[in-house]
């Protein structure tokens, strides 16, 4: 098992998502949100091998990988180290990833 460090942009982009759907769908919408958000950080702590790593091969971020959220279009943003996941980002399918990236890196 590997512990979830989340960067203080994906806490932000969390908070933000959070907002974005209390705001624009319910409280309920919003409320699943959070319960997928935090069992994907679990699932991924006990495997962190199940993202992709297709996004983090074309843009060349060595260990980065992809995880969709079930239900939303999210993506959480994570490299994995050996002893812990640095989660970077969590962003919406639709973003530019990779320029929103290459500030990160």
């Amino acid at each position: 098992m590997k512990a979830a460090l989340l960067r203080e942009k994906a806490r932000h982009d969390l908070r933000h998502q959070l907002a974005y759907y209390r705001r624009e769908a319910t409280q309920k919408v919003a409320l699943q949100l959070r319960t997928v958000a935090q069992s994907s950080l679990q699932l991924l702590e006990q495997n962190p091998g199940l993202g992709s790593p297709t996004l983090g091969k074309e843009l060349e971020i060595e260990n980065l990988r992809t995880w969709r959220l079930t239900g939303f279009p999210l993506l959480w943003l994570y490299i994995e180290h050996p002893f812990h996941l640095d989660f970077v980002r969590l962003l919406g399918q639709q973003q530019d990833v990779a320029v929103i990236l290459d500030s990160e890196f």
